[in-house]
C-alpha cells in the first residue's frame, strides 16, 4: 500500500492534462470577452442586412 501511495504522489503524467485544460479555459474566456465586445456591432450589421432584404423584397413585390 505504501508503494502505491508513493507512486501516486510522484506520478506527474496528469499534470500535462491540467495545463491543457487551463489553456483551453483561458482561450474560452478570451473568446467570450471578444464576442461580448463586438456583439453590438454584429447585431447592428445583421439588422441592416435584414432591413435591406426586407426593403428589396417589398420593392420587388410591388411593380
Amino acid at each position: 500500500m505504501e508503494k502505491l501511495a508513493n507512486w501516486f504522489l510522484s506520478e506527474e503524467s496528469g499534470q500535462g492534462m491540467v495545463e491543457y485544460a487551463l489553456i483551453l479555459a483561458l482561450i474560452a474566456v478570451v473568446l467570450i470577452g471578444i464576442l461580448g465586445a463586438v456583439s453590438g456591432t454584429l447585431q447592428q450589421t445583421f439588422q441592416n442586412i435584414v432591413d435591406k432584404l426586407g426593403a428589396a423584397n417589398a420593392a420587388g413585390s410591388n411593380p
